[in-house]
């Protein structure tokens, strides 16, 4: 997979015309859904990371699941090693493309209050992570 990389805009730039490939982050790690929540949760904290894209065996993005919600669910009474991340990714499904504009991200990170949204290609490959800023 190829990550996009940003060029520098002019400083007058319009911020809500730009698009989800000018300003995305790297996805970081990618693992797949078949992985365990415990394997899961030990490779966040290898790579000292809050976040992992999903993707499934076709190598395409089905979701992004953080650290707070897998040990949400390891701690639950309902959990076992056998729980899978394609168990838990629940809606988790919302995505933006390379040329969706920052204001409509922006619009759908908050009306489905989601603090991270995976930028994908017309293939469903992870390219990027947009995240609000606090």
């Amino acid at each position: 997979m190829t990550l996009i990389q940003t060029q520098p805009r002019p400083a007058d730039a319009n911020p809500v015309h730009r698009t989800a490939a000018e300003v995305m982050d790297a996805t970081g790690p990618q693992v797949c859904d078949d992985m365990s929540v415990e394997v899961a949760l030990a490779v966040m904290a290898a790579a000292r990371t809050g976040r992992l894209v999903v993707c499934d065996q076709d190598g395409q993005c089905t979701g992004l699941v953080t650290r707070t919600e897998l040990a949400a669910v390891r701690d639950s009474s309902d959990y076992t090693d056998r729980v899978r991340l394609r168990d838990i990714l629940g809606d988790h499904g919302s995505f933006a493309s390379p040329v969706t504009t920052m204001a409509e991200a922006e619009h759908a990170m908050r009306t489905r209050r989601l603090g991270v949204l995976p930028v994908v290609d017309e293939q469903g490959s992870a390219l990027g992570i947009l995240a609000l800023s606090r």
